[in-house]
């Protein structure tokens, strides 16, 4: 049994492509879901809104239209399960995140013990971390990409943007909270991407799908999936350098030999 850890929230707010995240067909959703009772895949379901968290299970999907979520044996947490107006529900099934949301769960007793039932989801996120998690950059090293942009009088800025994840194929962005504008198709040519050690990639920059994060404590962030357009012949290896020797730091301080 395993759950995903990371309490953050994921909400696609817009993408070119959504039946790649969304999963909305209700025979698609109820098998999903059925697999993680035969799995038993441990849930962490979060308060929504709020920052309260348990550790849960899928108990049944029922012909009715309902699921049942196993309580906890600590009555002040179901005391407040029964009170939330949404939990939002985050697992893994074979590296694969899936995330739903359930609405007003009513308590009863299942098999002697407390439990919760709620109205199957009527949409389940599901992220292939190949896809959502690329090789996220050290919080210690920040790196940036400068972005032109021309103003509503005709001028020139350019606004720097932190880069969240890297690989070939493309980077996740923070989006600035006021400055721009980023969804899916946009493109911004021009760019430059600053890596440590080697002279700034220029890039063109398509915007694929834009993320809310809701981290336990409430912080929001955007993150833009953007995807190389027009890299230099060289842009490719520089990029494949830095990801490697990323990891390995990475690697070398989880052994305690850096």
């Amino acid at each position: 049994m395993s759950t995903d850890t990371d309490l953050t929230r994921i909400e696609l707010l817009s993408t070119e492509d959504d039946e790649r995240y969304q999963v909305r067909d209700p025979i698609e959703i109820r098998h999903l879901l059925s697999t993680l009772v035969t799995r038993r895949a441990l849930i962490t379901a979060r308060q929504n809104p709020g920052n309260q968290s348990f550790l849960t299970a899928l108990l049944a999907v029922n012909n009715d239209g309902t699921l049942l979520l196993d309580g906890s044996a600590e009555e002040t947490i179901n005391e407040w399960v029964q009170m939330a107006a949404q939990l939002t529900c985050i697992t893994q099934l074979q590296n694969v995140r899936i995330q739903f949301n359930v609405d007003t769960p009513a308590r009863i007793a299942y098999e002697g013990r407390p439990a919760f039932r709620t109205a199957l989801p009527g949409s389940v996120l599901r992220l292939q971390r190949r896809e959502f998690y690329r090789l996220q950059t050290p919080v210690t090293q920040t790196v940036n990409c400068i972005i032109p942009l021309s103003t509503t009088t005709g001028t020139q800025v350019t606004v720097s943007v932190r880069i969240i994840d890297i690989s070939g194929g493309g980077v996740a962005v923070a989006v600035p909270p006021r400055e721009m504008e980023f969804a899916p198709h946009m493109e911004f040519p021009g760019c430059a991407l600053h890596l440590p050690d080697v002279e700034p990639i220029s890039t063109r920059l398509v915007v694929r799908n834009v993320f809310r994060l809701v981290n336990r404590n409430g912080v929001e962030m955007l993150r833009a999936g953007c995807q190389f357009l027009d890299l230099p012949a060289h842009a490719d290896s520089q990029i494949q350098r830095y990801i490697l020797k990323i990891e390995r730091e990475r690697n070398a301080r989880e052994r305690g030999n850096y």
